[in-house]
């Protein structure tokens, strides 16, 4: 087989500015928001100004969620930069997802919400039928999956995992049996097939094997059959998170997931991926490049960074100051007597330091971070649960923090029955522990063997 290179990114986002996205709705809008939004354009366009330009690769992939909210205007927009990315001598293959084709999508301005047109997800084939659906030597057009010959030896699996429109995120039997098809066929001709499917197979982090939209419904089944049929690389997107995770079958198959983060969101990143054999891949990742905003003197990545920081300290803040759209966000209505409540443990939560609530918990802390708030203790650790590589480690003042937090609500966490992604009981002390620290592969660059 031939060595083969491509560039990834994911979860684009596109949004054409100019249909809305200011005023007093949109700001409101954007307290709790990791993403961004008025600025997906111009972070767009930086980014296929850099791959127009980087030569180490002749291919791209783009794991889906291109446009924003399935705006129309976003996607006719979108596509016309990969027809200009085509043009510089790329060879592009999209999938789409779900945030493609919603019918009511919507944008801002100083009169409040507006409602642009939107995209059924019929017209998603036709829309993008020139990369990836025109080169198929497989087509399953129900489910807008393909089948690509990248190079002598190498063939993409490229899935849309939006089922049978259902909206459970999940493969049907009729799709399940063409992914088998597909899988058997590669292993017959010889072929090393790599697959590229917008939702995690296997939870980007160890605690949202919790959090069922964070990953493919029945992905362990599907991991399973597709190690087994000889793909032992996949590559998503959907949680703008950075990971590098694996199973292995209990054929004694092992099988990746490479999830990378969003370039409309921290982190803002390109991966570049080396098939080198049929046992190898390289994988390294490059910041996404500068774009044209005005980010208040602050750097690209920090803006981003800070944008980020913003969705969990306007939650603490809320918390205490605005109770009501507090308990509206997560969900636990306006039960208005409640309010009193809600506001004074704010208050706790906004001002009390790890040092302190250390001497309450009767547990160490280094003298190092005994004065840092909490909420900043907080935003650090969330921000890296999605970042990669984290740094809350054991041996670290941040990392032992934690382990002794974690330690202390032992009793009550060993409560709680849950399960993991595949079905067996989950450990909360050892899910918490293993997403706050990375013990495992770098998220960022890594030699992957299988």
């Amino acid at each position: 087989m031939e060595n083969f290179k491509f560039y990834l990114i994911t979860d684009t986002h596109y949004f054409k500015n100019s249909l809305g996205a200011y005023g007093a709705e949109y700001d409101k809008f954007m307290r709790y928001e990791q993403k961004c939004f008025a600025e997906t354009q111009s972070i767009n366009e930086a980014v296929f100004d850099w791959l127009e330009n980087a030569h180490e690769a002749e291919t791209v992939f783009i794991a889906g969620d291109l446009s924003f909210n399935g705006e129309k205007e976003s996607h006719l927009e979108f596509i016309r930069h990969l027809h200009k990315l085509r043009e510089s001598g790329k060879k592009i293959y999209v999938i789409t997802a779900d945030h493609d084709f919603k019918e009511h999508p919507f944008a801002f301005d100083d009169t409040g919400r507006l409602e642009p047109e939107g995209t059924s997800r019929d017209e998603l084939f036709d829309l993008y039928y020139e990369f990836g659906f025109s080169d198929a030597i497989a087509l399953d057009r129900e489910h807008l999956s393909y089948v690509a010959q990248l190079c002598d030896g190498v063939r993409l699996l490229a899935l849309n995992n939006d089922g049978s429109r259902t909206g459970k995120r999940e493969f049907d039997e009729a799709q399940l049996e063409w992914i088998s098809e597909q899988t058997k066929k590669a292993r017959e001709d010889g072929q090393m097939m790599i697959a590229m499917n917008h939702y995690p197979l296997i939870p980007a982090q160890p605690i949202m094997s919790l959090v069922n939209t964070s990953y493919q419904r029945g992905s362990y089944d599907v991991l399973t059959m597709l190690a087994d049929e000889g793909v032992h690389l996949v590559f998503t997107g959907h949680m703008h998170n950075q990971s590098i995770n694996y199973i292995d079958t209990q054929k004694g198959n092992r099988i990746y997931d490479i999830c990378t983060g969003s370039i409309i969101a921290d982190p803002s990143v390109i991966r570049l991926v080396e098939i080198k054999d049929e046992h190898t891949a390289e994988i390294k990742t490059y910041d996404a490049p500068d774009f044209e905003w005005d980010t208040k003197g602050k750097s690209c990545k920090k803006y981003l960074e800070d944008l980020f920081d913003n969705m969990i300290l306007n939650t603490f803040l809320d918390i205490e100051n605005d109770p009501y759209n507090f308990m509206r966000k997560v969900g636990a209505g306006d039960k208005t007597k409640l309010f009193p409540i809600v506001k004074k443990l704010g208050k706790i939560l906004n001002h009390i330091t790890v040092g302190r609530l250390a001497r309450l918990l009767m547990i160490k802390c280094d003298k190092s971070i005994k004065d840092m708030l909490l909420r900043d203790y907080a935003k650090e650790l969330v921000r890296q649960v999605f970042e990669g590589n984290q740094t809350f480690k054991e041996g670290t003042p941040k990392g032992d923090l934690f382990l002794a937090f974690i330690g202390r609500m032992k009793p009550f966490l060993k409560k709680v029955k849950a399960k993991t992604f595949d079905g067996k009981p989950a450990d909360i002390c050892d899910l918490l522990k293993n997403s706050a620290g990375n013990y495992d592969i770098d998220d960022y660059n890594a030699e992957l063997k299988f």
